[in-house]
């Protein structure tokens, strides 16, 4: 009976060796990947996020830039990484169309990454020039079936959620448009304000005070629900078309953490979430912050159908790049 006792008691003692072992020594600072440029919408959101976990975990963060190939370049850096909690991601939905669209991706965002929490839903508004003869959904609609191909959107890149958001469109009501991608939301706002590009489907950041001042015409939002800062734009669902998948920024960390530091970063990113001076920067790019905020289980769960839809998406339209 000793000897049983005593190998329990070791077990128990290397369970709780390997446990502390897998969280992030204080010591330690932990780094958060954005993989997108500084000073973007991703970039200033984990700053603050950084900020808080800081105060909350009494732990250095430090925000690392590892931009390029569409996120993929900082998501692979995370990906190999050990996952001991020292090492973090705070990026955006085109993470989980990449595996649909790349071709030889060195990473599954579904079994390589730990989801840790969903901080965010980033609506996407569909937007024409104020005098444009498109008053509404219907008017795009009918125009693009008279005249197929005719009717031009511009996104701000290929495989972006945008694209696939205008693809999923024309699937699901039955017309066709052609894509016009841009590198960033801004290219395309001289196009779109002087009727070279009849449509855009981009960011309600960046789009969302053009509106307000009239320079622009919303005539969707994504969603399944009006953005409160825009009450008067209708949904997609709303406006005819049954589509109601939106954008997001979220937390993930490598495969295999342990549950107890992924529940304490859960708990951490959630705690900051509902700081006024968090949400105000969340909602000032144009995003909602996410209430009630899902556990880490939830948030994986429903990641992983994330890559399935957009992926789908992706498949449909035909969608690929190198």
């Amino acid at each position: 009976m000793r000897n049983v006792i005593t190998l329990t008691l070791l077990a128990c003692a290397s369970l709780t060796v390997h446990a502390q072992a897998a969280s992030c020594p204080p010591e330690r600072p932990i780094r958060l990947v954005v993989p997108f440029p500084a000073g973007g919408g991703t970039d200033i959101i984990a700053r603050k996020l950084g900020e808080h976990l800081r105060q909350d975990l009494k732990q250095t963060v430090v925000v690392d830039n590892r931009a390029g190939a569409s996120g993929n370049i900082g998501a692979d850096h995370v990906a190999h990484s050990a996952p001991d909690g020292c090492t973090l991601m705070l990026t955006a939905a085109p993470f989980a169309i990449a595996p649909a669209v790349f071709k030889g991706l060195p990473f599954d965002p579904v079994k390589d990454f730990s989801a840790v929490a969903k901080i965010a839903s980033v609506p996407l508004l569909i937007v024409t020039r104020a005098d444009s003869p498109l008053r509404d959904l219907s008017d795009l609609v009918n125009a693009a079936k008279r005249r197929p191909d005719g009717i031009s959107y511009g996104t701000f890149g290929t495989g972006a959620p945008p694209h696939l958001v205008g693809s999923r469109m024309q699937q699901l009501g039955g017309f066709r448009m052609t894509h016009v991608p841009y590198k960033g939301g801004q290219a395309a706002l001289p196009d779109i304000l002087s009727g070279q590009l009849d449509i855009a489907i981009m960011d309600v950041v960046s789009m969302a005070p053009l509106v307000r001042s009239g320079r622009l015409r919303a005539l969707a939002i994504t969603g399944s629900e009006r953005a409160s800062a825009l009450p008067d734009v209708p949904t997609l669902a709303q406006a005819g078309i049954a589509f109601d998948t939106v954008g997001w920024y979220a937390v993930f960390g490598p495969a295999k953490m342990s549950a107890a530091t992924i529940t304490r970063l859960n708990h951490a990113v959630n705690l900051a979430m509902t700081q006024p001076e968090m949400r105000k920067s969340v909602l000032d790019s144009g995003a909602l912050p996410i209430d009630p905020a899902p556990t880490a289980a939830q948030w994986q769960a429903a990641f992983n159908e994330e890559v399935r839809i957009w992926g789908q998406i992706a498949q449909d339209a035909h969608i690929t790049l190198d």
